[in-house]
């Protein structure tokens, strides 16, 4: 089983920047990761996901242009750059990790595609 530990959650203000980052266990280049969230009171939903070699990434719209989602194959980390946050951004943010044999580029966007999950880290931004 996958492990994944979240990192650099907190609060900051609007027009803020955060950088989340995930560590893997395991062979970190078979997995095709993403960052989810959950706000209160919401359904988790998707942020961003990136493929298993780093090459394809994708946003949800009201990320885009904000966030950054990037792989290092060679640190076993995915990390979410948060740029410009707001506070509708405020949630538990949670990595999460599909181990693939499939395309190297291909980008899965549905929670069911991840069997491993990390425990979350609290984003608070206030207005």
């Amino acid at each position: 089983q996958v492990q994944l530990v979240e990192s650099g959650g907190g609060l900051v203000q609007a027009g803020g920047s955060l950088r989340l980052s995930c560590a893997a266990s395991g062979r970190f280049n078979t997995y095709a990761m993403a960052w989810f969230r959950r706000a209160p009171g919401k359904e988790r939903e998707l942020v961003a996901a990136v493929s298993r070699n780093g090459g394809s990434t994708y946003y949800i719209d009201s990320v885009k242009g904000r966030f950054t989602i990037s792989k290092d194959n060679t640190k076993n980390t995915v990390d979410l750059q948060m740029n410009s946050l707001k506070p509708e951004d405020t949630a538990v943010y949670y990595c999460a990790a599909k181990t693939t044999g499939a395309i190297a580029s291909g980008v899965y966007r549905r929670q069911q595609d991840y069997y491993d999950w990390g425990r979350g880290t609290q984003v608070a931004v206030s207005s």
